[in-house]
């Protein structure tokens, strides 16, 4: 038998069920698909009481997506949606992981679990650790794991060869004190989730509007004209973004929709707040749908401003806002100019829609201005993404659309507080105002070299450049590409720590010597000297709010993790002037701290007790865009997809099932496609089927080709979908082998999992179950 932990989810298929796609989202499928996996997991009582504090103004922030609540009323007790409810439930559930647990459990015998039955197992209750050359996790105190990190992080030649990695699930309090440590530790090797999602929305928004964030609130959707959707799936990833887009066509605003699938959620839903809409036909959302091939997206854009170019010669001043563009933007003419070295016969085959559609979308852009667009990981992950998100910058800019009501950039951030872990500092490439805050309050002198991101620090941990990993959070080895790479990188490490709260695959995937140190949740008490603590958190729209859960934790060995990283900066740091065990003991003083080095916090501790909380500053929001390179909105030259598909190749994306958030899987269903209990799915167009002889649910294995290097992914079921002509998907973190770690985004080195180039290989036997 290997002795080998599995990196990757067993190849082992479940039972596939293919039910007709259903024509609306939400409603009561979704009220009872959450009920019921409430019911699971905590039981009822225990349910109720998570339900009716979660997102609520004086109860606790969903630990799922960043979408923001509503400014004024809330919900009474469904301010939430059905995968915000599975994952309360997740956290809180009652299945324990205890060291007997570890003691009749191998970390090979739980490596061959797949990633849902490794979830399931529960919550960690004691700090335990794996000593080199062993195979059961052992209970270890606090102290003793605190001692063995500050004695291996002292013996490192360089603080450089430590890596700190970052989970948007994080509290504000908690990242802060985090970056503060390891910055005194003496590195910036702070790589975070945003390194292989929205870090191409944060470079190109810096480049064009001067700040890394969208710009819209939730209120602009009750007065857009038109909101374009592109790259998104909102119905199955961010649910509640599907009532905003219900105000703004119930308001008389249009809604276009690019993506290559067609998402039931942005077709049609039924409002689960409302029980006399949970019968009938429900609200039809999309006004134009346009099925984009994968990566054809800036030879759309491309077109559409074409469009707009010439009805804008056709009628001067009737298409662009040339008063906007004067005192507020740079760069117009080139931009026009480089529209006329593409032809619209170049662009269009990449698009895979036909003109006339192209056309009817444009004169919704044309006829209006207060426009907004969202999107996600869609753009964001593909090698030209950057070019992506700035050309829906052109088409606001041309227009006048940002800085207004009722328009603007939406980037539709993923976990909870991914970008609230940002504005505390969580970053490899910190700006040196922001050091020289910390150097002033805290009184040391900050690193100053820019750190190693997320493919660089896994390219330095298998180089043995890096040698401790530090996880705050998250499933590193099934949220980060090239599956195995990473495994190997994390294996030649001496120490990997991971803080959590359940078990996940990154436990069982570790260096020679492993701790896994577990944390409250967002639901539960925090008591610090006897005293309930309450954090704060940031959504995509840039409020802060305070967080406070209502459950007693389920075992007294858990700590927070602002005490967490308190205990590390005590046993590490000799010479600290911060007092770490101050901090912890009331957490107004980590946010008297915050409010002293980050701009927009004044009066942080009074601001965040007002019910609702408060908006940072923004700038493009407020029409100013002096923080950019030129000191003005920049219009962009973008360059459209240059990958090429040999005969016989598929470009592959990879997506989430709908009982899914992000690496976290609460079920093996995917009802808005169509698929039951089967995750080892890929999506293919009919046509491109019957080109290469298969069936729906023939056996197949999917290899991925890049400079010259091959990775394979075995056991996969072929399922009809309209999905466009050489374009496929699969479900993360599944087919995340196929994913080269060298592939990534220009500028953001974003991995581009949504770029992925495949060869589809059918099996010789048909016999499902000899997987």
């Amino acid at each position: 038998m290997s002795k080998e932990r599995n990196a990757q989810p067993p190849e082992k298929l479940t039972g596939i069920q293919l039910k007709k796609i259903p024509s609306t989202a939400v409603g009561l499928p979704a009220i009872v698909s959450a009920l019921t996996h409430i019911k699971k997991e905590v039981g009822v009582l225990k349910g109720i009481q998570l339900l009716k504090n979660l997102n609520q103004k004086d109860g606790f922030d969903c630990p799922g997506c960043a979408w923001p609540d509503p400014d004024a009323k809330r919900a009474f007790l469904a301010e939430y949606c059905e995968n915000g409810a599975k994952a309360v439930a997740e956290e809180a559930t009652k299945n324990k992981v205890s060291p007997l647990f570890f003691a009749t459990h191998s970390v090979i015998e739980l490596s061959k679990l797949s990633d849902y039955e490794i979830g399931k197992s529960g919550r960690i209750t004691h700090p335990i650790y794996l000593p080199e050359g062993k195979d059961h996790y052992q209970e270890i105190s606090w102290e003793a794991a605190f001692a063995l990190i500050g004695k291996e992080l002292n013996a490192l030649d360089s603080p450089d060869q430590a890596v700190f990695y970052t989970s948007g699930r994080t509290s504000n309090e908690a990242a802060f004190l985090y970056q503060l440590f390891v910055r005194e530790f003496g590195t910036n090797n702070l790589p975070d989730c945003s390194n292989m999602c929205h870090e191409s929305s944060g470079v190109a928004l810096s480049e064009t509007l001067g700040i890394a964030k969208g710009s819209v609130t939730l209120d602009d959707f009750n007065h857009a004209d038109v909101v374009i959707v592109i790259g998104q799936n909102p119905g199955t990833n961010h649910p509640r973004m599907l009532s905003a887009l219900g105000e703004t066509k119930k308001n008389g605003g249009k809604i276009i929709t690019i993506n290559p699938l067609l998402e039931v959620g942005l077709m049609n839903y039924k409002d689960p707040q409302n029980p006399l809409k949970w019968i009938g036909k429900g609200q039809n959302l999309t006004d134009v749908f346009l099925p984009v091939r994968i990566n054809g997206d800036v030879a759309l854009l491309k077109i559409i401003l074409k469009l707009m170019k010439v009805e804008e010669n056709k009628r001067p001043g009737s298409v662009f806002n040339h008063a906007f563009i004067a005192e507020k933007t740079s760069g117009l003419p080139e931009m026009l100019a480089d529209l006329d070295r593409f032809s619209y016969e170049d662009l269009l085959p990449q698009t895979g829609i036909a003109m006339e559609k192209i056309k009817e979308a444009t004169a919704l852009i044309i006829n209006n201005e207060k426009i907004i667009i969202c999107w996600a990981m869609g753009l964001t992950q593909h090698k030209n993404a950057v070019d992506n998100i700035q050309e829906l910058v052109n088409i606001l800019l041309l227009k006048g659309s940002i800085g207004k009501k009722g328009a603007g950039t939406c980037p539709v951030r993923g976990h909870s507080n991914v970008q609230g872990d940002r504005t505390m500092g969580i970053w490899e490439k910190p700006k040196a105002s922001f050091l020289d805050a910390l150097e002033k309050e805290f009184h040391f002198k900050a690193p100053r070299a820019h750190g190693l991101d997320v493919v660089d620090s896994i390219a330095a941990m298998h180089a043995e450049k890096a040698k401790i990993f530090i996880g705050m959070g998250g499933n590193f080895v099934s949220a980060t590409p090239d599956t195995e790479f990473t495994a190997a990188a994390l294996r030649k490490c001496d120490l990997t720590v991971q803080i959590s709260t359940k078990l996940n695959r990154s436990h069982l995937i570790h260096g020679k010597t492993a701790l896994i140190l577990p944390c409250l949740s967002r639901s539960e008490i925090d008591l610090q000297s006897a005293i309930p603590q309450f954090v704060t958190t940031e959504n995509s729209m840039g409020i802060i709010q305070q967080s406070h859960g209502p459950l007693n934790p389920p075992s007294k060995h858990l700590l927070s993790e602002p005490a967490i990283v308190a205990g590390m900066a005590n046993a590490t740091l000799q010479q600290t002037r911060t007092n770490w065990t101050q901090l912890i003991s009331n957490y107004d003083g980590i946010r008297t701290k915050i409010e002293a080095t980050i701009p927009g916090f004044k009066n942080y501790n009074a601001r965040v007790r007002i019910k609702g909380g408060f908006y940072l500053p923004n700038t493009a929001r407020e029409n100013d865009f002096t923080p950019s390179p030129s000191g003005k909105a920049n219009f962009t030259l973008n360059m459209p997809s240059d990958i090429f598909l040999a005969t016989g190749q598929f470009m592959m994306m990879t997506l989430r099932t709908h009982d899914q958030y992000n690496t976290t899987i609460y079920g093996l269903d995917d009802r808005y496609r169509g698929v039951l209990n089967e995750r080892r799915i890929i999506f293919m167009n009919p046509e491109d089927m019957k080109t290469q002889h298969l069936k729906p649910l023939d056996l197949v294995d999917l290899t991925s080709h890049f400079n010259n290097e091959k990775r394979t992914a075995k056991g996969f079921l072929v399922v009809s979908y309209a999905i466009p002509k050489q374009c496929t998907a699969t479900y993360f973190p599944e087919a995340n082998v196929l994913v080269p770690l060298k592939s990534v985004a220009k500028k953001s080195n974003t991995p581009t999992s949504k770029t992925v180039i495949i060869s589809i290989k059918k099996r010789e036997t048909n016999k499902k179950n000899e997987l």
